[in-house]
């Protein structure tokens, strides 16, 4: 049983003044596997406290200072790979293929901000003025659990690149995952106070930094429900506001598509981190004259997709992370075939042969409409649902039809066509024939998935506030 009894503030391992213990779970196997100790609202006071010291030295240096600060993380990071692997598979789940990529992707994002660092103007002549972009202060950086390691690095690395200083409130259960980057952000060596890391619930530690006058920013990824809260409690102090939300992305399949092909891409979106992504591609939009094909096709390639232990190099799903998302995503299931739809694929319980562990069969409904909350609202699990549609109109119109704008995939032969469509979905990204990720472009979403961009030099100037310089001539 794995004990985690600090957090980080000003550069130094502290006991939380939190009494609260959180226990961690093995989802595979439903067992408690350690404990981690909350802090509360006074070690958050602390941490902002630490950062706003740090900020006037951190603001001040340079790009070559910084530079090499995040090649330090870098390499520190790296070096944890396999403790990351070990860690995101035994308190998330992941299956292999995914886990080595969470293991990697934190490492990845620290170089990708260097690139951008390395190429970002901070200062512009526009006419006689000098535009000169400066750091807006004391980022708070909150994180979930479906990628914690990931969106720590990604985040952290962003905002001091910037020139920020930073407090971070990841997600309490996946502090496995967030002590080994403790570790290795504390081998790094920065600045005391540049950065601090507190565990502790969202209502509690993420609550006092949202509130709290001396933090500048919020970045935050999680679900539309606390990133509405968030915009709502940081417009007291003004707070600049970055949000990477939900999603219930559509898949649109235009008639042209040859199903075979392009089935594993329908999959892959719709299945991705076992369904526990924003981008998952859930609402599969097939053309109506064509219905019965692709469903055949369907079911007979989910019939290959496996749910099970992580561990085994075969699985593609691993369990959902806890009891209350395995509840929630069973209780969608009953909702849809309430709603109507009927079940081309999985349903509830857990997979055949498997006894104990959050695991969920890969579901696949058909029968479906737009109307349906299974076609509405997020389920954060391996459910997708079938839509059929009459005309490319329609398809587009049915893509929009919906409170979120995260992601889409357009899937067909003529890339012409292809790309007019993609052109009309309300999306913050739009994946024509692949599933392919460009770290160097602007990533987040329209309407609730969320406000403002992660990513590239996009990512960079959300920490940033221009300042206009004009002087008289000598």
């Amino acid at each position: 049983m794995q004990r985690i009894e600090h957090i980080y503030i000003n550069g130094e391992f502290v006991v939380p003044h939190g009494q609260e213990w959180f226990d961690l779970h093995n989802p595979s196997t439903e067992e408690v596997i350690g404990q981690v100790r909350l802090g509360d609202e006074q070690d958050a006071q602390r941490a902002i406290a630490a950062a706003k010291a740090a900020f006037p030295a951190w603001s001040r240096t340079t790009r070559e200072e910084r530079i090499d600060a995040l090649q330090r993380m870098h390499k520190a990071i790296a070096a944890r790979e396999d403790a990351l692997m070990e860690a995101v598979v035994t308190e998330y789940g992941a299956p292999h293929a995914r886990g080595r990529w969470m293991a990697t992707y934190p490492a990845d994002v620290i170089m990708q901000a260097i690139e951008a660092l390395r190429s970002f103007e901070f200062e512009e002549q526009v006419g006689s003025a000098r535009v000169i972009l400066t750091p807006v202060g004391v980022a708070g950086l909150i994180t979930p659990w479906n990628s914690d390691a990931g969106f720590i690095c990604n985040k952290l690395a962003t905002a001091l690149a910037a020139g920020c200083t930073a407090v971070i409130k990841p997600s309490e259960m996946s502090a496995m995952q967030t002590q080994v980057v403790i570790e290795a952000l504390h081998e790094a060596g920065l600045p005391k106070g540049v950065f601090n890391i507190v565990n502790g619930r969202g209502d509690v530690v993420g609550e006092t930094i949202a509130r709290h006058p001396d933090v500048a920013k919020i970045s935050f990824t999680g679900s539309s429900a606390v990133g509405q809260h968030l915009v709502s409690t940081g417009a007291e102090t003004m707070k600049r506001v970055t949000l990477e939300l939900g999603g219930k992305s559509p898949t649109v399949v235009l008639d042209d598509a040859d199903f075979a092909a392009i089935m594993p891409l329908v999959l892959q979106a719709g299945f991705a981190n076992s369904g526990q992504a924003c981008i998952a591609g859930t609402r599969i939009l097939v053309p109506r004259q064509r219905l019965k094909e692709f469903e055949q096709v369907a079911k007979v390639a989910v019939a290959q997709v496996k749910s099970g232990d992580p561990r085994d190099a075969t699985t593609d799903i691993g369990p959902m992370v806890s009891a209350k998302q395995w509840e929630r995503v069973q209780s969608y299931i009953r909702l849809g075939i309430e709603e109507g739809a009927q079940v081309l694929a999985g349903g509830e319980g857990r997979p055949d042969g498997l006894h104990v562990g959050w695991f969920v069969k890969p579901t696949i409904f058909t029968g479906a409409n737009n109307r349906m909350r299974i076609a509405r609202e997020e389920i954060f699990g391996p459910v997708l649902t079938i839509i059929p549609y009459d005309s490319e109109a329609d398809a587009i119109a049915i893509a929009n039809d919906t409170r979120y704008g995260l992601s889409a995939v357009v899937l067909g032969k003529n890339l012409e066509r292809c790309e007019r469509v993609a052109r009309q979905i309300d999306s913050g990204r739009v994946l024509v024939n692949t599933l392919a990720h460009e770290p160097r472009a602007p990533f987040g979403g329209f309407k609730h998935s969320g406000l403002g961009r992660e990513m590239g030099r996009w990512g960079m100037s959300a920490y940033l506030e221009p300042k206009t310089l004009l002087m008289a001539a000598g």
